[in-house]
């Protein structure tokens, strides 16, 4: 999420599969967004909630670390379904920090959420999405589809998009080619060798991961590839015959999870992906339990991941 040509706004798109009324109650209904309100690791507790326009919106985030950041949101424009617009940051002791317009609208069942932020400046709006991406915000709205998709869909996730300043099918390109794949998905600190496999639906890549403390194997399973919109994975970890095994630090983690990415063009110079990753077996409570309590540590961990990524498309080494 970076500003365009120099502009003073900042553009999220999302996409969720549930219909816009339950997207806008998520929104709205405060016991609702104190289940995703905030970047992984925050939660929230309202003093008040008055939806109109002129009405205010006062609330506490409470950080991981303990520490609180009381908010005072206006709203000027509220239209029931469709529209909200307030501003964001203030409280008693400060000003808004910008303005919020968010437009919602649904199309064979799915609701389209695009949440324009408007600055004061083009510089500020670059320096808070600098910020925005340190402090984690851009999960506030992985962690709603999360909610969605566990009221809506009966399903436990894990959501995360990114957008990349490169078109589609050089991003497509650097999930589907091993050599790169090789350079830009070990978590930080470990390297990965594809030791043998395909990258083809039905066909499968066994590979080694590891730093000079631990070593792993794994494999990936590719159910659906799509060029260049759409991939499918089945994961998996193995020992070093590839045989399936537990998780050396999780033997409770589910012994095997889906992976599916989707791409989609934001316009010719930047693409979006959506990675969502669920248990698609039947599994035990604690392995469950286990996905769900993970969920900020797989964030941690891709979003390391495709930082390489990011910075590989900026070098240009393709």
């Amino acid at each position: 999420m970076k500003p365009k040509n120099n502009s003073n706004e900042l553009i999220i798109t999302r996409v969720y599969d549930a219909p816009v009324n339950l997207v806008w109650d998520a929104w709205t209904d405060p016991q609702k967004a104190a289940k995703w309100w905030g970047p992984r690791g925050f939660s929230i507790t309202t003093k008040s909630k008055d939806l109109r326009a002129g009405g205010k919106w006062i609330y506490t985030m409470h950080g991981p670390d303990g520490v609180d950041y009381p908010n005072v949101t206006t709203y000027f424009v509220v239209e029931p379904l469709k529209r909200l617009e307030y501003d964001h940051g203030a409280n008693e002791n400060q000003k808004a920090l910008f303005r919020v317009n968010v437009l919602f609208s649904e199309t064979n069942g799915k609701t389209t959420m695009v949440m324009t932020m408007t600055f004061e400046t083009p510089q500020i709006a670059k320096d808070m999405s600098n910020f925005i991406k340190e402090a984690g915000g851009n999960s506030t709205w992985d962690r709603l589809g999360e909610y969605i998709e566990e009221v809506f869909n009966q399903k436990s996730v894990f959501l995360l998009n990114r957008v990349f300043e490169a078109p589609i099918d050089l991003v497509f390109k650097m999930f589907t080619d091993k050599a790169h794949i090789e350079k830009w998905q070990p978590p930080t600190g470990f390297f990965m060798k594809i030791i043998e496999g395909k990258i083809e639906a039905g066909k499968n890549v066994f590979y080694e991961m590891g730093n000079s403390e631990v070593k792993f194997y794994g494999r990936s399973t590719y159910q659906k590839i799509i060029s260049p919109e759409f991939i499918s994975f089945l994961q998996e970890f193995c020992d070093e015959h590839g045989k399936n095994v537990k998780h050396p630090g999780a033997p409770v983690w589910p012994a095997t999870w889906l992976t599916s990415v989707t791409f989609i063009q934001e316009d010719a110079a930047s693409t979006r992906i959506t990675l969502k990753s669920e248990l698609i077996n039947e599994n035990t409570p604690a392995e469950l339990q286990a996905f769900v309590a993970e969920r900020s540590g797989m964030a941690q961990g891709w979003n390391g991941s495709l930082d390489r990524l990011e910075e590989r498309l900026e070098r240009g080494v393709i």
